[in-house]
């Protein structure tokens, strides 16, 4: 009777070994705990230093990234390259999807265009899209704008610009260089020279073109006039609105209607300075220099100059020579502000530091540039 209970109840052979090696390997599965998915935000906020929420909005453009592989490539080459913590962290919330590109190739391709180390991490980092594009897209840009430029340190500086990498060269820039060449008569050089500050000039739409055009024509300069390119520059920067409260902020500092488009058509760039500026510097001439409203107008270049940095300190300069008896010519203020700095030294400051020390604290150097 026991043995008949005893199989009735026993279970079959191989039901008793795959139970007992079922159980086995389900206890050694437990002990290992499954692998963690990879998480494009804790990468962001761990590797690449970037907060939580600009973590969370760069992921949205990394859905396809499955692992670490593509980005430890990348932060790895850029800070071979010099790019620091700050400079990678900038170039990953500009564009999410840099750190999925093989970055060496194109760096080394920029490299092979004569560009340096340093000016790359200054270009990407001020442009991060630059990554984006192939380097088929970018040679002609680089050769024509290099051309027109003619100068490296310059291309360098406005590869910086989000613009510059928007605007087809021969859909947009070519023609409308075409438009200054054939219509305005303006040479290649000079366009050049005047676009060299203001490149993105060459970049509107051909009809915003042809209103700059129409306004200068308006202003009485002739194209052939040196002036000519430098007003369509000008105008490129100020609407007809700011142009004409420029307009009655000179007539209501003495200025006659008159004055002020012969002024324009001498100095276009006049154009271009601030109202508080123009305001306290017309009033800085005729009150402690005492230059009169017409030389202003005569000569109004003199109000591209820096008080600050150029004016005030030779003017200053110049008074305390004359206050010692040191210096007696008449020569207008102009004659002395157009010096360049070391000539300005050589003759008014240096020759006379024995005798009144004072004028080295007064001059100090001032900056070389001309500005406003």
């Amino acid at each position: 009777m026991l043995l008949f209970v005893l199989r009735r109840h026993s279970l079959p052979a191989q039901f008793r070994l795959r139970n007992l090696f079922s159980s086995s390997s389900d206890s050694a599965a437990s002990a290992v705990p499954p692998l963690k998915p990879f998480s494009v935000v804790e990468y962001l906020v761990d590797s690449c230093g970037l907060s939580a929420a600009e973590a969370s909005k760069a992921s949205l453009s990394l859905s396809g990234l499955k692992s670490s592989e593509k980005p430890d490539y990348f932060l790895n080459f850029l800070k071979s390259q010099g790019f620091t913590d700050s400079h990678i962290k900038r170039i990953i919330n500009i564009n999410p999807r840099s750190v999925s590109i093989k970055v060496e190739p194109k760096f080394r391709s920029w490299l092979d265009a004569g560009f340096s180390q340093s000016d790359l991490v200054e270009i990407i980092t001020s442009y991060p899209y630059i990554l984006n594009l192939t380097m088929r897209s970018v040679v002609p840009k680089l050769e024509f704008w290099d051309r027109l430029f003619g100068s490296r340190e310059l291309l360098v500086k406005r590869l910086k610009q989000k613009w510059f990498f928007n605007y087809s060269v021969e859909k947009r820039i070519l023609p409308n260089l075409k438009f200054f060449m054939d219509v305005c008569g303006i040479s290649e050089e000079k366009a050049s020279q005047a676009t060299r500050n203001r490149p993105e000039f060459l970049a509107q739409k051909p009809d915003s073109i042809q209103t700059l055009v129409r306004r200068a024509d308006e202003l009485g300069v002739p194209r052939q006039s040196p002036m000519y390119p430098r007003l369509l520059i000008a105008l490129y920067g100020i609407n007809k609105e700011k142009f004409e409260a420029k307009h009655k902020l000179f007539t209501s500092l003495g200025w006659s209607e008159s004055d002020f488009f012969t002024a324009v058509r001498k100095t276009p760039t006049l154009l271009t300075i601030s109202q508080p500026h123009i305001r306290r510097k017309i009033e800085f001439f005729v009150k402690e220099v005492g230059c009169s409203p017409s030389f202003i107008t005569q000569h109004p270049g003199i109000l591209l100059f820096s008080l600050d940095k150029r004016v005030i300190p030779r003017f200053q300069v110049l008074e305390l020579l004359k206050s010692e008896n040191l210096w007696t010519a008449k020569a207008s203020l102009l004659s002395y502000i157009i010096l360049s700095d070391k000539k300005f030294m050589e003759k008014f400051v240096l020759p006379y530091k024995e005798k009144v020390p004072k004028l080295v604290d007064i001059y100090c150097w001032p900056s070389r540039e001309v500005s406003v």
